[in-house]
């Protein structure tokens, strides 16, 4: 059997409002789709990005495998937020040990947190092109609470969390293996429940990160706070059931002004990229997570910004059975599996 020595996993992300799974498979050219999955959640399970109801979500990721016929037991998962800091610095070219050493004492500056409290990781992006004697590294920083939390679920629910990746990375590496990037710059942009965030990669080198508490829950919640009712019965009423409570001008109104703040937001943060880079630029913008599919969102933006605005594509390099799998579903959910799909790439050896 071809994949008898696997080393493969299953790619999860967690969402606050959304659950997503994806195994990949090594085949004949690159991978094929082997599991997709995603399932919505209850609100409240995952708040601020921290784990709230860690029994409930548990329950709901073992649901969610059961149901798809999921057997793989190890795990890619990610974490982001404001417990996770990237940033890119400079250190002095040494052996590893003494390495380690220097990124967690240069570190110390750039995290807010007590460096007791956080978990540091780095890899080195190459020498520096203004001194020969130090490195351009990486630096990757995340509260050990919120890792040992999601460890924590991944095994509750009864799985071997193989690799804790960073969202932004792993939507990175999807983009990457889909659409090439090596030699470009580009603003990837991902739009969730409760979080946006924005990385914009120069060379495959993320350059400048930034997340926003903004996200496609903010519609949710405008329509049951004119409606009185749940955020969960505001969610199918912007699906199209009908009610008596709101119009459909109202909810396209809700949307339009959320959409336009949207815009103004990540707009600033390319503005912020723009001034702190002033010989950079770049001319496309890739969307992905639940907003993307927002037709007047990729408009907007597009004319907001000047630039060309994408969806992310994550299966474009990835074989996919069609007799398994329905085209239509995959391409209407397939902006919210990017993440998933950037963490099923990796592997159970990777560092």
């Amino acid at each position: 059997m071809i994949f008898r020595g696997k080393k493969h996993l299953v790619g999860l992300d967690i969402g606050s409002r959304t659950i997503k799974a994806c195994e990949l498979v090594p085949a004949q050219k690159g991978y094929a789709l082997k599991n997709l999955a995603l399932m919505d959640i209850e609100p409240g399970l995952i708040v601020d990005g921290m784990i709230s109801r860690p029994s409930e979500l548990a329950g709901a990721v073992r649901a969610l495998f059961h149901k798809n016929k999921i057997k793989e037991k190890n795990i890619a998962l990610a974490i982001g937020g404001y417990s996770v800091i990237m940033k890119n610095i400079t250190v002095k070219k040494t052996d590893e040990k003494s390495m380690h050493n220097s990124v967690t004492m240069e570190a110390e500056q750039y995290i807010p947190f007590d460096i007791n409290d956080v978990n540091i990781d780095f890899h080195v992006l190459g020498q520096n092109k203004h001194n020969v004697d130090q490195l351009d590294i990486l630096l990757v920083a995340a509260k050990k609470e919120i890792v040992e939390d999601y460890a924590g679920l991944v095994e509750a629910a009864g799985f071997s969390p193989s690799i804790i990746d960073i969202d932004a990375l792993a939507l990175q590496n999807c983009y990457e293996f889909n659409h090439g990037g090596e030699n470009d710059t580009s603003a990837l942009v991902d739009i969730g429940a409760s979080k946006t965030s924005l990385n914009i990669i120069k060379n495959s080198v993320p350059v400048f990160m930034r997340d926003v508490s903004l996200g496609c829950g903010q519609i949710d919640q405008q329509i049951a706070s004119q409606c009185g009712c749940s955020v969960s019965e505001a969610q199918k009423i912007k699906m199209g059931e009908a009610s008596d409570k709101i119009s459909d001008e109202q909810i396209a109104k809700i949307e339009t002004d959320i959409i336009k703040n949207w815009c103004t937001e990540i707009r600033r943060a390319i503005d912020f990229f723009y001034s702190t880079y002033p010989d950079d630029s770049f001319n496309h913008i890739i969307l992905s997570g639940g907003g993307a599919n927002i037709e007047e969102f990729r408009e907007l933006l597009a004319l907001e910004t000047s630039n060309n605005v994408e969806v992310i594509k994550p299966f474009t390099n990835v074989q996919i059975n069609r007799g398994q799998f329905d085209a239509a579903y995959i391409e209407e959910i397939a902006p919210q599996a990017a993440v998933c799909v950037g963490l099923a790439l990796r592997s159970v050896d990777d560092k």
